[in-house]
C-alpha cells in the first residue's frame, strides 16, 4: 500500500496579509481577464523537474469558484542567480510594461546563499526603491521572503536579518509579505517536518525547495491572496 501524502498545512495565522489587495479584487471582479506578474530568481523561474509557484498559483486561481470563467494569467519573470538590484534593472519590461493587477516579488534568498556577493544594506535599498516606484502604479504588490531550507538554514543569522529588512520595506511601503521563511520554519520547529523533506533532494546545493514544500507553499500563498482584507470603498 502506497504511503498517504503528507497533507498541507498552510498556517493561515502565520501568512495572512495585513493589507487589502484592491486592484487585484477590482480586476477579478470587473474584468474577464485579470493578469498577474511573478518576478525573483530561481524559487520564481523554477529549478530542476519542479513545477515552480507562479504556474502553481495560476491554476489555483484559476480553479477557484469565485473565479469561474475568468482568465487569470500569472507570467513567470523569475532569472535564476539574481537579486533585487537584478531585478529593478527588468521593471520597466518585465513588470510595468505589463500592467498586471498583482505584483509578487520574491527577493533575499540570493542576498544570503551569496552573501559574499550581495551586501544586505544594498539589498534592502534597492527592494526599496522597487516598491517606492511601484508604489504610485495602478498594481498591488506582494513580496516574498526567503525559503527556510538546508543551506539556508545554514546561514541562519544572515537569513534572520534578510527577512526583517524585508519586512521593515514592506511595512515601510504598506504592501503585503508572505512570510514563506516562517511558514517553512513553523513546519520544521513545530509541525516537526524534517528540514530534508523541504528541501529538494536532487540540487547539490540544498538551496531549493522540494515538491511537497512548493505545492503547500503554493496552497499558502493562494489561500493569503484570497483571504486579503477587503478593500476600503
Amino acid at each position: 500500500m502506497p504511503d498517504t501524502p503528507r497533507p498541507c498545512e498552510t498556517h493561515p495565522d502565520v501568512v495572512s496579509f495585513k493589507y487589502p489587495l484592491p486592484h487585484l479584487a477590482q480586476s477579478l471582479k470587473r474584468q474577464r481577464r485579470t493578469k498577474i506578474v511573478a518576478i525573483g530568481s530561481s524559487s520564481t523561474a523554477g529549478e530542476g523537474n519542479i513545477v515552480p509557484f507562479p504556474h502553481r498559483l495560476e491554476l489555483e486561481m484559476r480553479r477557484s469558484s469565485n473565479n469561474y470563467g475568468r482568465m487569470i494569467d500569472v507570467l513567470n519573470r523569475g532569472f535564476g542567480g539574481q537579486e533585487a538590484q537584478d531585478e529593478l534593472s527588468r521593471f520597466e519590461a518585465d513588470v510595468i510594461g505589463e500592467a498586471p493587477a498583482l505584483v509578487i516579488w520574491q527577493v533575499g534568498t540570493n542576498a544570503v546563499f551569496h552573501n559574499e556577493v550581495y551586501s544586505p544594506d544594498e539589498v534592502a535599498a534597492a527592494i526599496a526603491a522597487g516598491l517606492a516606484w511601484l508604489a504610485g502604479l495602478a498594481m498591488d504588490v506582494v513580496l516574498i521572503d526567503l525559503q527556510y531550507t538546508t543551506a539556508i538554514v545554514q546561514k541562519i543569522g544572515a537569513a534572520e536579518d534578510m527577512v526583517s529588512r524585508i519586512s521593515a520595506a514592506a511595512e515601510q511601503a504598506h504592501v503585503n509579505v508572505f512570510r514563506r521563511f516562517a511558514l517553512m520554519q513553523r513546519w520544521c520547529i513545530q509541525d516537526g517536518i524534517p528540514i530534508a523533506e523541504l528541501t529538494d533532494p536532487t540540487d547539490p546545493y540544498q538551496l531549493h525547495m522540494s515538491e511537497w514544500a512548493t505545492n503547500c507553499v503554493t496552497q499558502a500563498l493562494y489561500g493569503a491572496i484570497a483571504g486579503a482584507p477587503s478593500p476600503t470603498v
